[in-house]
This record gives C-alpha cells, sequence and structure tokens, in this order.
C-alpha cells in the first residue's frame, strides 16, 4: 500500500467514526415524540366546532413544546395526532381504533355524545386516557370506565339546573320541550324535564325532530295551539337558530331555551333578529369576565387568526390535564398516565379542574347567557368552586 492510498484509507476512516459520532449524538438529544390523539367533527355540519377543539388542543400542545419538555429525564415533543369522526358514531370507533393504533398516550376527544360513548369503549380496552372537552351525556362515565374524562359538566346536572331555572327564575308557566333524538340533545330534554318537574313546573307538550331536520312547522304549530310561553331545545346551535327564526314567523312569542349548544357566532348569524331574548345555560363560567380567558383569547386569535368560535377553552384545560398527568406520572406508560389523571388538579381556562371518581368535574359551574342586540351576553353564573 502506497503512502497516498493510506492516507485517502485514513481520512475516510476518520471522516466515518466523526459521522458516527456526529449522529449519536445528535440521537441523544433528538426529543422522542409523544402522541396525543384529538379527535372531533372536521367536516359536515358542525365542522367549526370541531376545528375550533381541535385549535384548543393545538394550543396547549405548542405552548408546552415551547418549554422544551422532558419525561422521565429524557426530551419528548408532543404531536396532536388529529383525526376526524365525522360526528359519526361508526366512523368514531374506527378512528378510535386508528388512534390506538398509532401509539397515542392519551386522546382529547369526542365532541358528539353519540360518538364518545361508543369510541370510550376502544380507549378503555387499550387503557387509553380520554378527556372529552365537550361531551355532555351523563351516560358516558356512567359505564365505570376508570380512563374517561371530561372538562365540563355534564347534562345530569346542567339539564337539571335549566329545568329548576326556567320555572324559578324565569317563571314559565307553560313549558313546551323539542329535542333532535341524540344522544345529546334527548339526554339534555330528558334531564331538563326531570328539573322542571321537581321545581313543580307545567310542561304541556313534549316534541321531537331529527339532527338534520331544517322545518319545525308542523311541530311548533303545535306547541302554540297549547299557548307555550317557553320552549326548550335539546340540540345544536344552527338547528337552534332556525328553530326560533320559524317560532317568529309563525307569530310565537315564547322564549327560546337551551343548554350547552346554543351559544355561537353561527346561532347569531343565522336567527338573526329572531334569536332576541334567546337564553343558553353554557357549561362553564362567564369567560368573557375572566382575565385568563381573555388572554387565552389573544393568544387563540393571534396564533390561529379567529376568533374562539365556542368550546376550544374546554379543549386547551383538557390538554393541560393530559400534559399534567404525563408530567405527574413521568412516565409514557398508557396505566399510569390514566391513575396520573384521575388525581390532576390545576386551574385552567375554564376554573378548576379536578375529577371525582366517575371522571366527571367536581362542582362543574354553569353561566347563563342571553342574545342582546344581536349579541350573547352572560347574565349569571351558578354553582363552581371546588
Amino acid at each position: 500500500m502506497n503512502r497516498r492510498t493510506w492516507i485517502i484509507r485514513l481520512a475516510v476512516c476518520a471522516l466515518a467514526a466523526h459521522a458516527s459520532f456526529a449522529a449519536s449524538v445528535a440521537s441523544a438529544a433528538d426529543p422522542e415524540v409523544v402522541k396525543i390523539g384529538f379527535v372531533g367533527p372536521l367536516t359536515g355540519p358542525v365542522a367549526r366546532v370541531g376545528k375550533d377543539l381541535q385549535y384548543g388542543a393545538q394550543l396547549a400542545i405548542d405552548e408546552e413544546n415551547a418549554k422544551h419538555p422532558t419525561v422521565a429525564g429524557k426530551p419528548v415533543k408532543f404531536v396532536l395526532d388529529v383525526q376526524d369522526d365525522q360526528a359519526d358514531p361508526r366512523v368514531a370507533i374506527q378512528v378510535a381504533q386508528k388512534l390506538v393504533d398509532d401509539g397515542v398516550v392519551g386522546v382529547i376527544g369526542h365532541y358528539n355524545s353519540g360518538c364518545s360513548i361508543p369510541a370510550s369503549t376502544v380507549y378503555h380496552n387499550a387503557n387509553v386516557a380520554m378527556i372529552t372537552p365537550g361531551s355532555t351525556n351523563p351516560q358516558l362515565t356512567k359505564q365505570g370506565f376508570k380512563n374517561v374524562f371530561r372538562t365540563m359538566g355534564h347534562d345530569g346536572v346542567g339539564g337539571v339546573v335549566a329545568g329548576h331555572f326556567v320555572v324559578e327564575q324565569i317563571k314559565a308557566k307553560r313549558i313546551g320541550i323539542i329535542d333532535d333524538r341524540t344522544a345529546f340533545g334527548q339526554g339534555l330534554a330528558d334531564a331538563f324535564e326531570k328539573g322542571a318537574k321537581e321545581a313543580n313546573g307545567n310542561i304541556v307538550d313534549r316534541e321531537f325532530t331529527n339532527d338534520k331536520a331544517v322545518d319545525f312547522r308542523a311541530i311548533l304549530t303545535s306547541l302554540k295551539s297549547k299557548n307555550v310561553d317557553l320552549i326548550f331545545f335539546g340540540g345544536l346551535d344552527e338547528q337552534g337558530a332556525m328553530l326560533v327564526k320559524q317560532m317568529r314567523s309563525l307569530g310565537m312569542t315564547a322564549q327560546l331555551f337551551g343548554a350547552g349548544a346554543l351559544k355561537s357566532n353561527a346561532f347569531l348569524q343565522i336567527a338573526g333578529p329572531s334569536g332576541e331574548r334567546t337564553q343558553d345555560l353554557e357549561p362553564g363560567p362567564a369567560l368573557d369576565k375572566l382575565p385568563a380567558a381573555q388572554d387565552f383569547g389573544k393568544r387563540y386569535k393571534a396564533r390561529f387568526n379567529q376568533d374562539v368560535e365556542l368550546y376550544a377553552p374546554f379543549a386547551y384545560d383538557a390538554a393541560l390535564a393530559m400534559l399534567k398527568a404525563i408530567h405527574d406520572a413521568n412516565s409514557l406508560d398508557r396505566q399510569k398516565i390514566v391513575d396520573s389523571l384521575a388525581k390532576v388538579s390545576l386551574t385552567g381556562v375554564t376554573g378548576k379542574i379536578t375529577f371525582d371518581p366517575y371522571g366527571d368535574l367536581i362542582k362543574p359551574p354553569y353561566t347563563l347567557f342571553q342574545v342582546e342586540q344581536g349579541q350573547w351576553k352572560s347574565i349569571k353564573t351558578v354553582g363552581g368552586g371546588a
């Protein structure tokens, strides 16, 4: 071997060793990717709500990653694994299984109770923590699954509170009820009816529709003939807006009252002047009066170039709770995260986040909103504390 060949080989070996060392150093420094699932309706009629929830969770993830987090002494990077359940229970089961197979350590979602309930079984079987920022049907947490949590009060409380309120505070004399026959809408209407009857309210009729309907004139004509002075609607905002427009076109002066779904920009845009005096009892405190929520709104708009639509703060807090559970457990083990989440205590944008043995929020607050001059205005908050 001549001197030139020997020098070339030596140089090649040195370069290879340097590259190997550099790669090993880079590998040691690169954070481990940790997937947290997000599921909501990202297409279809309520896609705007799903995107709002997604952005709320994403903001929490982004802010956490900016802190260069570690778990068990190793750097990690949290990534939101986003899936669309299309507000369809069958699709919800499919994407839940996909998230489990993707290796997520926890899930933020779903929005619709009709999706969360069947999907929760998939997560339960895989020991994956699930925090819903929007599903309020009481049956979700009555299944006895230790991995299921939510960051807002459920309808078994909120619906009953609403029932008492319309009788004892609004003094409604002849109440009509309409629900959309979804897990959310029917469950909410059932709870409202229970609360109204507990307060000795007079429910003169209960009608139902479906969550795809756009014409409510037949059932409204029936309610008008019974001289109702208040209609409770168990359903979502866009249908509620169409409902109140048709109420006014039929000459009805009855007040429309909802719980947990009417307060949105979409309701105001669709209902127009017909929406005046509509009231809605929403889970959570009066966010427009909380400095933390106002600051959240500014950060949200700066990041996504749009205002909060509806429930983004609840998704943000769900993500905060999941992240805290991971750090408290100091582990990426799914079961350890579930166990840690059950003991989580934090103050988020929406208030105190602590869970009872069923995974429900302890002492959740509710706020009454009313449409005044084309805007939702908070009237009063009931409940809350910890």
